[in-house]
């Protein structure tokens, strides 16, 4: 089985960032009548983002947006679909808390850990329990 490596995790990571992104500009343009650079800023967005990335997977069998369309997927071990636990887990908890908590430098970590480690598994995977493969 072929683990989904840095750039692809990323640039889905990306998509998924414009995916949202630009839907929540529009509504607010829609509500207020101008657009904003600061939509992405404060707890608001955190909610939105951390539920959508948090939610969607658990719902659509390991999936968001930027992974479908890059044809990689989320599995717990053992090659079994997430649950809500793993991903609270991992977006909640080895994402969020942990990046806050270290100031960033777990994400740095992270990243480092997806491109070099031969299981391809950041800190926040290794919490969870999950991976990310290539659905090809």
């Amino acid at each position: 089985m072929e683990r989904a490596g840095f750039w692809s995790r990323l640039w889905a990571l990306l998509l998924d960032g414009l995916m949202i992104t630009i839907p929540l500009n529009l509504i607010w343009f829609m509500y207020q009548g101008e657009w904003t650079n600061n939509i992405t800023q404060g707890w608001a967005w955190d909610i939105v983002y951390a539920a959508y990335m948090t939610i969607l997977p658990v719902i659509w069998n390991g999936y968001v947006i930027g992974k479908r369309v890059l044809t990689i997927q989320i599995r717990k071990e053992g090659d079994q679909p997430v649950g809500l636990l793993q991903m609270f887990i991992r977006e909640i908890i080895g994402k969020l808390f942990l990046g806050i908590a270290t100031f960033g430098i777990a994400s740095i970590i992270s990243a480092f850990m997806i491109a070099f480690r031969e299981d391809k598994r950041a800190i926040h995977d290794k919490l969870a329990r999950t991976y990310v493969k290539n659905r090809i």
